[in-house]
C-alpha cells in the first residue's frame, strides 16, 4: 500500500455512474443537501444512456387513452410473469410523474400538434390488457436518451454535485456486511482515492461486452456487479440476457424499435412479414424475445437473406419522408454509415445482437441491495440502480422503453431513500486497512501481471464462448460446453500480461482490469443459464420449451468465488404494494 499515494474524502453518498439512472439519483440527493459525490470512468455525456433511441414509457395519455395499470400489465405480461409485481406497480405508478419532472428540468421532448410530449407505439405497449396497440412511448425524435443524459448533466451541476470524472472504481469497501465507501483509480493522474460514505449508489450500467455481437459500448463492462461478486453478495436472473432484434448486421450498431413503431417492418428472403406468422395481434411490435427467436428461426430454416442467409431486413422506405427526417433522423445516419444503406430506397440488414442485461445487483423498489442469505435484509449503505440492478421491473425480458424509465424512477427512489436514511454531516467511521490493502494487491497484481495470454486473446474467447454457447436458443450441451470453456478461459487470468506499467492512462491497464469483472459476470451468467431447465423470456431452452412456472417461478441468485458458483432461488413478488392490482399467469404463453 506504500507505493500509493491514496487521497481520502468524505460525502454523504457517492455515486457510481454518471449514466441517466446515476444522474438523476445525484441530481435528487443535491436536491436535498446531501453532499454528494458522482464517479464516473467517462465524460458524463459520454455515458451508453446516450445510445437510448426509441423513447421513454409513461401511461400519459398523450395520444389516445391510456392507464397506469395497462401499462402494469404489459411490463408483468412481457416479462414472462418473472418480474416482481411490486417494484412494477411501482415503476408504472411513477413513470408519468418522472417524465413531467424531466420535462420540467429541460429534455426537448418531440410535440404533438397541441403541444403535448409525443408519444409513438412501441413493442409490447397496449391499451385495455391487451387489446390493441396504444402510443405511451414518449420520444425526443429518436435520441431520446441522449438529450435526457445531457439534461440531467445539467441539473447535477446546476445542484452542485462534485465530479470525479475518468475515474476507474476498484473496488468496495465493507465493513462487518455494511458499505463504507470505495476505492477508485485516477487514470489522469495515476492516485488512488479512498471515498467513504454513508450510502454508495451503483449505476455502473450493462455488461454487454461479454458477448461478441452487442449494440453495447466498450464500456459497458458491468464492473459495480464485479464489485458486488468480489464483495460476496450475489447477482439476480444472470441468465435474461437480451438479443435486441434490430442491430445493423456485421456492426452492431442498435436500430431502435421506435422504427418499427413508426410502422417499418421485417421480411425475410422471400418478401414475406414472417411476423405475422408469430405475432398474428402484435406483429412486428411483439416483445423483443419473441422477435428475436422469430427472426433466428427465419434465419436458421434458410429464410434469412444475403449470400449466407444470415440476416433479415427491416424496411421503411414506404414510410412518409417526413416521419422518417422528423422522427427517425439518427436511425437515418446510422444506416448510411454503418449499412452503406439509404433508408429511403433499400431495407436496412439485421440480426438478433446482444442489448440488455435483465440481471444485476438484487434490489428492492427503494434501490435498496438485499443481502439474500434466506431473507431479504438490505446491505445497509449500499444501494444499485439502472441496468447494474435487477429490482426486476423486466423479469426475463425489457419491453423496449421500459429501461429510461427504469433509470429515473428509480434513480428518484434511491435519492428519495438516501435522503431518509443518510442524516448530512454524520462522522464516518474508520474502515480497516485490511479492505483497502486487498483491494490495492488485486490492482498491483494485475499491473505487474507478466504472463503469456494477452487481455485481447481472453476476451475474444470469453465473447466468442458467450456467443455461441448462451446465445438466442440454449441447450444443455451447449451451456455444459460454455460452462467449461468460460472456466478455462477464467484460469487464463493466472498467467495474462500487462504491458504497460504506468498508472497515467494506461489503457492497457484498464482494459485487464475490465476483463476480470467481465469474466466473473460471463461465469455467473452461464451457469445460471445451465440451471433453469425451462424456457422463460430471453431464456429460451430448445431441450426444455415450456415455461415450467411450479419450479421456476423464482429468481435467480448466483454468487461466484473465482470461476466457482453457488446458485440459489428466491420467490417471485406476486403481491403488489397496494392490492390494486393483481396478475397471474395463464398456462400456456400467449403472445
Amino acid at each position: 500500500m506504500k507505493a500509493y499515494n491514496i487521497i481520502d474524502h468524505e460525502y454523504d453518498v457517492v455515486v457510481l455512474g454518471a449514466g441517466g439512472s446515476g444522474l438523476r439519483a445525484a441530481v435528487g440527493l443535491s436536491e436535498a443537501g446531501l453532499k454528494t459525490a458522482c464517479i464516473s470512468k467517462v465524460f458524463p455525456t459520454r455515458s451508453h444512456t446516450s445510445a437510448a433511441q426509441g423513447g421513454i414509457s409513461a401511461a400519459l395519455g398523450n395520444m389516445g387513452e391510456d392507464d397506469w395499470r395497462w401499462h402494469m400489465y404489459d411490463t408483468v405480461k412481457g416479462a414472462d410473469w418473472l418480474g416482481d409485481q411490486d417494484s412494477i406497480e411501482y415503476l408504472c405508478k411513477e413513470a408519468p410523474k418522472a417524465v413531467l419532472e424531466l420535462e420540467k428540468y429541460g429534455v426537448p421532448f418531440s410535440r404533438t400538434e397541441e403541444g403535448k410530449i409525443y408519444q409513438r407505439p412501441f413493442g409490447g405497449m397496449t391499451k385495455n390488457y391487451g387489446n390493441g396497440i396504444v402510443q405511451r412511448t414518449c420520444a425526443a425524435a429518436d435520441r431520446t436518451g441522449h438529450a435526457i443524459l445531457h439534461t440531467l448533466y445539467g441539473q447535477a451541476l446546476k445542484h452542485n454535485t462534485e465530479f470525479f470524472i475518468e475515474y476507474f472504481a476498484l473496488d468496495l469497501l465493507m465493513k462487518d456486511g455494511e458499505c463504507k465507501g470505495l476505492i477508485a483509480w485516477n487514470l489522469n493522474d495515476g492516485t488512488i482515492h479512498r471515498f467513504r460514505a454513508h450510502t454508495v449508489i451503483i449505476a455502473t450500467g450493462g455488461y454487454g461486452k461479454v458477448y461478441y455481437s452487442a449494440t453495447s459500448a466498450h464500456t459497458c463492462t458491468g464492473d459495480g456487479n464485479a464489485m458486488v461478486l468480489r464483495a460476496g453478495l450475489p447477482l439476480q436472473d444472470m441468465e435474461f440476457v437480451q438479443f435486441h432484434p434490430t442491430g445493423i448486421y456485421g456492426h452492431g450498431t442498435l436500430i431502435s424499435e421506435g422504427v418499427r413503431g413508426e410502422g417499418g417492418y421485417l421480411v425475410n428472403s422471400k418478401g414475406e412479414r414472417f411476423m405475422e406468422r408469430y405475432a398474428p395481434n402484435a406483429k412486428d411490435l411483439a416483445s423483443r424475445d419473441v422477435v428475436s427467436r422469430s427472426m433466428s428461426i427465419e434465419i436458421n430454416e434458410g429464410r434469412g437473406v444475403g449470400k449466407d442467409q444470415d440476416h433479415v431486413h427491416l424496411h421503411l422506405s414506404h414510410l412518409d419522408k417526413s416521419v422518417i427526417e422528423n422522427r427517425l433522423p439518427g436511425i437515418t445516419e446510422a444506416a448510411r454509415l454503418f449499412a452503406n444503406v439509404d433508408v429511403t430506397k433499400d431495407p436496412i440488414p439485421v440480426v438478433p445482437t446482444v442489448h440488455y442485461n435483465m440481471g444485476g445487483i438484487p434490489t428492492n423498489y427503494k434501490a435498496e441491495v438485499l443481502t439474500m442469505n434466506g431473507s431479504e435484509k438490505t446491505v445497509p449503505g449500499l444501494m444499485a440502480i439502472g441496468e447494474a440492478a435487477c429490482v426486476s421491473v423486466h423479469g426475463a425480458n425489457r419491453l423496449g422503453s421500459n429501461s429510461l424509465i427504469d433509470l429515473v424512477v428509480f434513480g428518484r427512489a434511491a435519492a428519495k431513500r438516501a435522503a431518509e436514511l443518510v442524516k448530512t454531516g454524520t462522522p464516518h467511521e474508520e474502515i480497516p486497512e485490511t479492505e483497502t490493502q486487498k483491494c490495492l494487491d488485486r490492482f498491483d497484481k494485475l499491473r505487474s501481471a507478466q504472463g503469456d495470454n494477452s487481455t485481447a486473446e481472453l476476451r475474444l474467447s470469453m465473447q466468442k464462448t458467450m456467443q455461441s454457447k448462451c446465445a438466442v436458443f440454449r441447450t444443455e450441451k451447449n451451456l455444459k460446453q460454455g460452462v467449461d470453456e468460460i472456466g478455462k478461459t477464467y484460469d487464463g487470468i493466472d498467467s495474462i500480461s500487462v504491458k504497460d506499467k504506468s498508472l497515467v492512462f494506461n489503457t492497457d491497464l484498464v482494459e485487464t482490469l475490465e476483463f476480470d469483472n467481465l469474466i466473473r459476470q460471463a461465469v455467473v451468467t452461464v451457469d445460471s443459464a445451465y440451471h433453469r431447465k425451462e424456457s422463460r423470456g430471453a431464456h429460451a431452452r430448445e431441450d426444455y420449451p415450456k415455461r415450467d412456472d411450479e419450479k421456476f417461478m423464482q429468481h435467480t441468485l448466483a454468487w461466484c468465488d473465482g470461476k466457482d458458483t453457488k446458485i440459489s432461488y428466491r420467490p417471485v413478488h406476486q403481491s403488489t404494494l397496494t392490492n390494486e392490482v393483481q396478475y397471474f399467469p395463464p398456462q400456456e404463453r400467449v403472445y
